[in-house]
């Protein structure tokens, strides 16, 4: 009897959404960095996106997803969600809050669903990879597949 596929919160949510989407799994017990998963999986580095928590000055979280390589802007972040700041959340707080652990983390299927924006490099594309909700597994979806799933917009985010 074949194995059964283990499916995602983040997946299940996808499939009754009808968003079409695939997925890529790879060998991974702990937290490996988005740029890893890349290089691991062969894929373009600018086509896989990290999710990223933050709070912001008034005590609200926000949810942020750029390119693997690129570092978070906190100022155009904050601006980008009406806060006066932000910053990154501490990553005892990431599970309880989001119920993803580092390395596992998307925005697709939150404990709760916070405001959330991605990075507007992600529009020109056709396909973008994020974390399926797990450690060692991703998913593919159309950009705008993922802002619908995710109650996303897009955004200007990264440091220049």
């Amino acid at each position: 009897m074949a194995k059964k596929e283990a499916k995602t919160n983040a997946m299940r949510i996808l499939e009754r959404m009808k968003i079409p989407f695939t997925h890529q799994e790879y060998d991974c017990d702990e937290f490996t960095d988005g740029s890893d998963v890349a290089a691991k999986l062969g894929l373009d580095h600018d086509r896989v996106f990290k999710t990223l928590v933050t709070v912001g000055n008034d005590k609200r979280y926000y949810v942020f997803v750029i390119p693997v390589d690129e570092e978070l802007d906190l100022k155009k972040c904050a601006r980008s969600v009406g806060a006066k700041s932000v910053q990154m959340i501490h990553m005892k707080e990431l599970f309880p809050l989001t119920g993803y652990v580092r390395g596992g983390c998307t925005a697709i299927g939150m404990k709760k669903q916070f405001p959330t924006r991605i990075h507007n490099s992600a529009a020109e594309l056709d396909g973008i990879y994020v974390s399926a909700g797990r450690i060692g597994c991703q998913i593919y979806l159309s950009p705008d597949d993922f802002c619908r799933a995710a109650d996303a917009e897009y955004a200007e985010l990264i440091r220049d």
